[in-house]
């Protein structure tokens, strides 16, 4: 009987401590109201964390089909999630002293650890020891996953004064080591947040306390870090690349930078994009990307040119890691220099211009390459029709150093044999390309960062005429960060561009043409966050130019060509900068920024002076006059305002407005009307002034559908002063007097873009339409020829309306597709009218200067792309890309030229690409 008493006891013990639990569980389970209809399991649980102190942690792709259905009223937390999961196929766990949920599939996660699990340890595990393993896949090794779950306590406590204190830190690629440019780094209460620059270093001010630290990007998973802010610290991250693109998820990465961002008129694309785009002959080619932009065209098929809201190809600036590229093609343009296989990223400025950047008036598109994988050696590469790659990178030693190196060559010899014509049939044609890149971290504060870039051309035309040209780059950086407000960057670069032109066809005529110009450059650029409102950046930037305007030489004695030489030109350019944005309010940002630059024309040089008043020809020179090395020739300087300002109307959508004043002294002499190999560089002189562009610019942008759908429309108006435009018949090559041949001409440009863009999902892309005009005028007195009477006539890339669409779509894993099209009003020509006699001769009556057009152009494009399969442990990972340049076969024209037959003068049209071009590239990486 005693017995039966002490085991009654005992049941009703344990009964009354299981209820003290389950009182104790239903006491600390939030009550959750609310009406879900429909509603796709991410938004439910965004809704959830609004009403509930909890932080919600899942897989997104585990989700993405899950729809919730149900009614709650003063519910538990546990009875609502297990109504919201019933029949999915997940389980839920609730960790209540961390006020975390874990989301799992096939079995729920453990919120306690067994006994014994810390072995020699009795007492209970901190928060710090929580661990997850259900989460971690084979590929993620277990401190990533708990890096999540983990509380990183920053600074040291009661060392804020303030109730602030700054984080600062760098994010990696947790896979390779390398910077993550653009993701975005915030906390949600308050609203505090800011973007990785382009060496990944990101720094914000934030209340002390506790926060969770959500970091975002294209590309990327969604990362959280917990934190508990003491004082100013440090915390770099490493997040993990996102291979899962078949699915429709958020991208919640700068996921309004449309809309909230200061900039306007700033395109950014990653590699991931620039490679579903078809080209012609397989090669993936950054600029053909670029020229499907609202506002870029270039004047042809073929041409790498580019050219920006009214402005020419020389108004470019171009830069691979802040060194200077003069000339970014290969083969005439048929190949762009920038190799993808090397590449990060690409930047295109069109309006707003950061005062950092000067010397172009239209644009900067910075081009920057990866840094190399500090984990582990790697490669990739692919082998086309024309064209193979190779580029090999890894650690020299491990999280500190890194090397990539990547190189290019075609074998393009074989087509130019199949074509018809046998004069082409003893043409050559042949490029190649290196890249180097070696980044090594000294320490937390220094790193350096060194790039060179090689190419080098030959091209035979018809066993006659050889074309040979190269660039030579190279840009080394010094990063030091002073403290977490504050870092600065030293970058020396080198460029060189340099082309020579051989006639060997007859010894009476060979001789050889060249050309070259030096630019070297040293920038300082600092950056200062006073606090997450606020950032200002400032330095100082010189750069010495060094031309070799032309030189002429005759292969022999035989040769009846006289040699000849341009004299060298040198000059300095100079400039300071500093700029400074300011949220005054959640719907206010302004930017203002001021550049000053000044431009010395040095000798050794002697410069014509002519009869003032006068147009210069060689009948009005005057003197000339004889400076000695280094004695200015010339001096020009001047501010170059840059002014931007962001009003939000909502959560969705914002209006921007920009004003920017550029300067730039250096000019492209030019016989064609798009960019060519054997263009010239002219520095700006007593004789030649440089040219002056403001623009002025107002944008629309607002974003649908969660963000995952942008639209953007920009109108703009720009006037241009002192570019150079030639006059009728002017002789470029080897002038001795070209300021004779060219006028100062006036321009301006005006225009509206549009552009709708998903950037997520199976089906991605963007659809753009530009409407914009160019005109140009010449009614210089001191110009040898009025053009038009001295009226606005329309510029050589003035093509009205500009339509492009850029659609990819995957159907799994392994096979996607992409359907591009392309339409533009074709370019302006001047034709001849009629024949007359004037003493006796028959000359030839021409229109006004491109008062006519050549007809509208327009190509469609197709690609797909065929992967391999995605096992983790393979020797190397391979695609294949099948592409269709030109599907319908269009005979888009590019030129119109003429010749006099039988007395007649007859009008011809040249085509580039006449068919349809298929090519297959096979890719490799490993």
């Amino acid at each position: 009987m005693a017995n039966l008493y002490r085991n009654l006891i005992l049941l009703i013990l344990l009964l009354s401590c299981s209820v003290a639990a389950s009182s104790a569980q239903i006491a600390n389970d939030p009550l959750v109201t609310g009406n879900y209809n429909n509603m796709p399991f991410q938004s439910f649980v965004q809704e959830l964390e609004t009403k509930v102190p909890y932080t919600f942690y899942f897989d997104p792709a585990s989700v993405d089909t899950v729809l919730i259905n149900l009614q709650a009223e003063a519910k538990p937390l546990s009875q609502v999630l297990t109504q919201a999961l019933q029949g999915t196929g997940l389980h839920f766990a609730i960790y209540g002293e961390q006020k975390q949920v874990f989301i799992t599939k096939k079995r729920p996660i453990l919120t306690s650890l067994p006994a014994g699990f810390y072995k020699g340890n009795s007492t209970n595990p901190s928060p710090d020891q929580f661990t997850a393993e259900p989460f971690i896949t084979r590929e993620e090794p277990q401190k990533k996953a708990a890096s999540e779950i983990k509380l990183y306590e920053i600074g040291t406590q009661g060392s804020s004064k303030t109730g602030k204190a700054n984080l600062a830190g760098t994010l990696r690629d947790a896979r390779t080591g390398e910077a993550i440019i653009g993701a975005y780094i915030y906390i949600d209460s308050p609203t505090v947040g800011t973007a990785s620059d382009q060496y990944g270093y990101y720094s914000l001010t934030l209340p002390t306390g506790r926060h969770e630290l959500k970091i975002r990007g294209v590309g990327l998973k969604n990362s959280r870090r917990q934190i508990i802010l003491n004082g100013d610290g440090k915390l770099d991250i490493e997040v993990k690349e996102d291979v899962r693109s078949l699915k429709e998820v958020l991208v919640e990465a700068e996921k309004d930078r449309n809309v909230s961002g200061l900039q306007m008129g700033m395109e950014r694309l990653d590699i991931r994009t620039i490679k579903q785009v078809p080209t012609a002959f397989g090669e993936t080619d950054i600029l053909r990307v670029v020229l499907t932009l609202p506002g870029v065209k270039s004047v042809g098929e073929g041409s790498t040119g580019m050219n920006v809201r009214g402005g020419s190809t020389d108004q470019n600036l171009i830069l691979l890691n802040d060194a200077t590229i003069y000339n970014p093609s290969h083969l005439f343009g048929f190949f762009s220099a920038f190799n993808p296989d090397v590449l990060k990223s690409v930047e295109l400025y069109k309006s707003a211009i950061p005062a950092r950047y000067g010397g172009r008036l239209s644009s900067v598109l910075e081009v920057s390459t990866r840094e190399g994988n500090k984990k582990q050696f790697a490669g990739s590469g692919g082998i086309g029709l024309l064209t193979s790659r190779l580029t090999l990178e890894g650690p020299i030693v491990k999280d500190k150093t890194s090397f990539l190196i990547g190189g290019r060559t075609t074998y393009s010899d074989w087509v130019l044999k199949q074509l018809p014509n046998d004069s082409f049939k003893n043409s050559e044609a042949s490029f190649y390309d290196v890249n180097a890149h070696i980044s090594h971290e000294v320490n937390e504060k220094n790193s350096l960062y060194f790039t060179g870039y090689l190419s080098k051309d030959r091209f035979k035309l018809a066993a006659d005429t050889l074309y040979r040209f190269k660039n030579q780059n190279a840009s080394l950086k010094w990063k030091h960060v002073f403290h977490n407000k504050l870092y600065g960057v030293l970058t020396g670069t080198h460029s060189h561009y340099s082309y020579d032109i051989s006639n060997e066809g007859n010894a009476v005529n060979a001789a050889t043409l060249a050309f070259g110009i030096d630019q070297t450059g040293i920038q300082a650029d600092f950056n200062y966050f006073p606090n997450s409102k606020h950032t200002v950046d400032f330095g100082a930037s010189s750069i010495l130019y060094n031309v070799s305007p032309g030189s002429l030489t005759p292969h022999s004695s035989e040769s009846l060509i006289t040699e000849d030489k341009l004299q060298q030109e040198r000059a300095v350019e100079s400039a300071v900068f500093i700029s400074d944005r300011i949220d005054l309010s959640p719907r206010l940002s302004v930017s203002a920024g001021l550049r000053y630059s000044v431009f010395n024309a040095l000798g050794a040089r002697d410069v014509f002076t002519y009869l003032p008043g006068v147009p210069k020809t060689e009948s009005t020179i005057m003197d000339t006059v004889s400076f000695g090395a280094g004695k200015t020739i010339a001096t020009y300087h001047g501010p170059e305002f840059r002014l931007s300002a962001r009003y939000g109307l909502g959560d969705n959508s914002s209006v921007k407005i920009s004003y920017n004043r550029l300067r730039q002294y250096v000019h492209m002499l030019s016989n064609t009307a798009s960019m060519s190999p054997t263009d010239t560089w002219k520095l700006s002189d007593s004789n030649i002034k440089p040219q002056v562009g403001d623009q002025v610019a107002l944008g629309y942008y607002r974003n649908f559908r969660a963000n995952t759908i942008e639209f953007s429309g920009e109108i703009y108006y720009k006037w241009m002063q002192d570019f150079l435009d030639y006059r009728s018949g002017a002789s470029i090559i080897m002038n001795h007097h070209i300021e004779t041949d060219v006028a100062n001409a006036e321009g301006k440009a005006y225009g509206v873009e549009l552009m709708l863009k998903k950037a997520t999902g199976k089906l991605n892309g963007w659809v753009s339409y530009t409407y914009s005009r160019t005109l140009v005028r010449v009614n210089d007195p001191t110009t040898s020829e009025i053009i038009n009477r001295g009226e606005y006539y329309p510029g050589n890339f003035d093509k009205p309306h500009d339509f492009t669409l850029i659609s990819n779509y995957r159907f799994s894993q392994r096979f996607s597709t992409s359907l591009n099209f392309t339409y533009n009003t074709g370019r302006p020509i001047t034709l001849p009218l009629a024949k007359y006699y004037d003493g006796g001769t028959q000359r030839i009556l021409y229109s006004d200067r491109n008062q006519y057009r050549i007809p509208d152009y327009y190509r469609v494009d197709f690609a797909m792309n065929i992967e391999g399969n995605h096992k983790i442990k393979k020797l190397a990972h391979s695609s294949w890309t099948l592409a269709v340049y030109n599907l319908t076969g269009r005979k888009n024209p590019y030129s119109i030229y003429f010749k006099s037959e039988h007395g007649r003068i007859r009008g011809y049209k040249m085509s580039i690409f006449g068919q349809p071009i298929p090519t297959v590239t096979y890719n490799f990486k490993f």
